[in-house]
């Protein structure tokens, strides 16, 4: 036996497998079979493509290439480091079936168009960015996400227990489910549909824009100008806070929420709101067409277009000459506003009792 086939023999004898420069070899039963079963794959060596199939598991591992893990299949990747000098991108491009645990991701565009991957326990920082891009059925547990754009065009994501930082945050997506999750991003979930968020923080900004189908549970939304454009959206049991909340939605049904801030619901169709609190809502349900019972009281009620709007008390109903030709809505005011405040009232226009298409009711 020669010096060099020595010195390989005694490594793979204290480790299960070593990896050649295109190859992988795994541990005989015996010495004798060690040095046969390598000489005869040192005389016919195999492609790259044939060696990411032979490897299973990727394990306390830096890399830093380009594409270094590249379309591999029915792996596992622990412990691993995706950073370096090189700078390389894409590392698990074109991937499938693969499991993904206690990882650190400092590169670009680490999970684009992968198929099946189970992500856990993982770090993306502020320089992976894009991480996530027209990719399907990914799940991500217990994993923090802090580069930009990190989920777009991307189908069957589940994302539980994570905390993530990402302006942009999942646009043109569809089918994804996020649970226990708390999510800062200016502007998340452009155009994408068919969402479940439950248990789930957003601290952001021009949320939900032209989303569909959407449920959302036992939630706190801390953001303006949210649902604008949306259709078909189910919000119960949460807080919405921010300006301007659900211009020109339709089919937006807000229950047993509490309602936050300026000019909220205007321009809607098809609004439903039952037993919603609203807080310093202010110019509320403009040239909308709304159906709401609101515990406690509104600042003010603007312009509303048709429907049934319910309340313990409204500080104040605006009807100008703004106000459509053909409004037909019933404003209802159970407690404390009565006939001789809204007369005494800046904006009371003298036919808001004895008009027959807009009208105040006291019960």
């Amino acid at each position: 036996m020669s010096p060099n086939t020595k010195n390989i023999v005694e490594i793979m004898q204290a480790s299960e497998s070593i990896a050649f420069d295109n190859t992988q070899y795994k541990k005989s039963s015996d010495v004798g079979s060690q040095t046969t079963e390598l000489s005869a794959k040192l005389d016919t060596p195999i492609s790259v493509e044939q060696k990411r199939e032979q490897i299973n598991e990727f394990k306390d591992l830096t890399m830093d290439e380009e594409r270094a893990l590249y379309g591999i299949h029915n792996a596992t990747i622990i412990h691993c480091i995706f950073d370096g000098p090189r700078d390389g991108e894409s590392v698990l491009k074109k991937s499938a079936d693969i499991d993904v645990s206690d990882c650190d991701f400092r590169l670009r565009y680490p999970f684009w168009h992968v198929r099946n991957a189970q992500i856990e326990n993982c770090r993306m920082t502020e320089t992976c960015r894009a991480a996530l891009w027209y990719s399907k059925q990914i799940t991500i547990k217990e994993s923090h996400m802090a580069g930009s754009k990190a989920v777009r065009e991307c189908e069957d994501i589940t994302i539980e227990n994570c905390n993530i930082q990402s302006s942009e945050f999942g646009w043109l997506s569809h089918r994804m489910m996020i649970k226990n999750t708390e999510l800062e991003s200016e502007y998340p979930f452009f155009y994408s549909s068919d969402i479940l968020l439950d248990n789930f923080v957003l601290n952001g900004k021009y949320s939900f824009q032209y989303v569909k189908n959407v449920e959302i549970r036992d939630s706190c939304l801390n953001t303006k100008d949210a649902f604008w454009h949306s259709k078909n959206v189910t919000v119960s049991d949460s807080t919405v806070k921010g300006e301007y909340l659900g211009w020109y939605s339709e089919n937006l049904k807000l229950i047993r929420c509490k309602i936050i801030g300026t000019q909220p619901l205007c321009y809607a169709k098809g609004l439903i709101l039952e037993d919603c609190e609203m807080i310093d809502c202010d110019l509320a349900f403009e040239y909308s067409d709304v159906h709401a019972v609101i515990t406690g009281s509104i600042t003010s009620v603007k312009n509303p277009c048709s429907g049934h709007i319910s309340a313990d008390s409204i500080g104040e109903v605006i009807l100008d000459n703004n106000r459509p030709a053909d409004a037909s809505c019933v404003i209802e005011v159970r407690k404390e506003l009565n006939k001789e405040e809204i007369q005494n009232s800046d904006t009371y226009n003298g036919d808001i009792f004895n008009n027959n298409d807009l009208t105040v009711q006291e019960t």
